[in-house]
């Protein structure tokens, strides 16, 4: 899995359905540095192992975080989508 390191906490997992698979991905809150980066943090990430996994704003409001993995799982039906049903 991507290298997130120490404060990651796992909240959960989503099940994205692509075609007749199902994916479990592992949902983890990380605490971002926001001086670091403009980019704005979460999202759905792939590593080279083939793992799957999203990551949200672990000090986003419940709100926040549930737009988070929405968009994420979206971003991953259609990367395994891509990969899988072409």
């Amino acid at each position: 899995m991507k290298e997130i390191g120490q404060g990651a906490k796992l909240i959960g997992f989503v099940q994205v359905h692509v075609g007749a698979r199902i994916f479990a991905l592992p949902v983890q809150a990380v605490k971002f540095d926001r001086d670091r980066s403009s980019i704005p943090p979460g999202g759905f990430f792939s590593d080279e192992a083939g793992q799957y996994g999203i990551l949200v704003d672990g000090d986003a409001s419940p709100s926040d975080v549930q737009s988070q993995i929405a968009a994420a799982s979206a971003e991953a039906v259609r990367y395994i989508s891509a990969r899988f049903l072409n």
